[in-house]
């Protein structure tokens, strides 16, 4: 008879003895001292150039970048967004033709590279030098009308509705077809419906992929650097061309790319959870256990 058999024995109650888990210390001990091994690695060795790093944060040619990678993301992200809706509307119509060509749509797009797109929307005027829209009497030039920052717009919103698009539709077809039903029978058109009744509760579906590909496109807006479009990457490269701390300069961008990105991560959970009220239980924000900690702390000192 073990110890906890005669305390149970003894008291009538039962022991509860925490079940000991050495692998997930030993894992934890391995990892901690690998980041504390990296991170001193890095912090002393000098060819980092931390000082240069740190000189180079509050830049105002890397300023300018950062604005333009931001606006970059909310234009392509707007384009994608709009344009993806209609697409994935598109896509369920009964309407073959439309359905066809909301497909098709997709299809070409999600099957060629983005960065194939963006120089066939710089180089837009070797196959259109005027641009009519079919309109008699309009006349564009195409090289006034696309400038690098329009085929950045072109290729990356574009791009970013097809795969926009399927979200949206899964979004779509996660909401009870009995709610379309129930709207048709009170009158609603088809396109109310999905307006008032579908995609309103669609969102708990829609935001988390939304908010992983708003950090994906905040990332993949780096490739318009090869059109010249002065954005994070590309100010940085500007900088270190002219005085050779290419590492540095690179290290600069990275940080600032994981601040923005951290910054929107913390909004799609808070908008997450808010289109998921009533759904799930809710997540603790992030740290939120760490700022309970320090708000409950109660001040050292004698007690009466």
């Amino acid at each position: 008879m073990t110890a906890t058999d005669v305390a149970t024995a003894a008291t009538g109650t039962l022991v509860v003895v925490r079940r000991k888990h050495p692998g997930r210390w030993l894992a934890a001990v391995i990892i901690f001292f690998l980041a504390v091994a990296l991170a001193w690695s890095v912090i002393t060795n000098e060819r980092f150039r931390w000082p240069v790093v740190m000189a180079y944060l509050r830049d105002t040619a890397i300023g300018r970048g950062i604005l333009v990678t931001l606006e970059l993301t909310a234009l392509c992200m707007l384009v994608g967004l709009l344009l993806g809706t209609l697409l994935a509307i598109g896509r369920l119509s009964p309407n073959p033709v439309v359905r066809s060509a909301a497909s098709g749509y997709i299809w070409f797009f999600r099957g060629t590279p983005v960065l194939v797109q963006l120089l066939f929307w710089f180089n837009l005027a070797a196959l259109y030098p005027k641009i009519t829209f079919g309109l008699p009497g309009v006349a564009l030039d195409a090289n006034q009308l696309i400038t690098p920052l329009m085929a950045a717009v072109l290729g990356l919103g574009l791009n970013e509705a097809a795969y926009m698009a399927e979200i949206v539709r899964a979004g779509i077809l996660s909401v009870d077809p009995g709610q379309a039903e129930a709207a048709s029978a009170l009158g609603l058109t088809r396109m109310e419906t999905m307006r008032r009744i579908i995609l309103p509760q669609a969102m708990r579906v829609i935001i988390p992929p939304t908010g992983n590909e708003t950090i994906g496109m905040l990332k993949t807006t780096s490739l318009v650097s090869v059109l010249a479009v002065p954005d994070l990457l590309y100010s940085a490269q500007m900088v270190y061309a002219s005085n050779f701390e290419t590492i540095p300069l690179l290290i600069v961008a990275s940080l600032w790319y994981i601040v923005v990105t951290s910054v929107l991560s913390v909004g799609q959970f808070y908008l997450e959870r808010r289109f998921a009220r009533g759904a799930r239980r809710n997540e603790p924000a992030p740290l939120s256990r760490l700022w309970e900690l320090l708000r409950n702390r109660r001040p050292a000192g004698r007690t009466s």
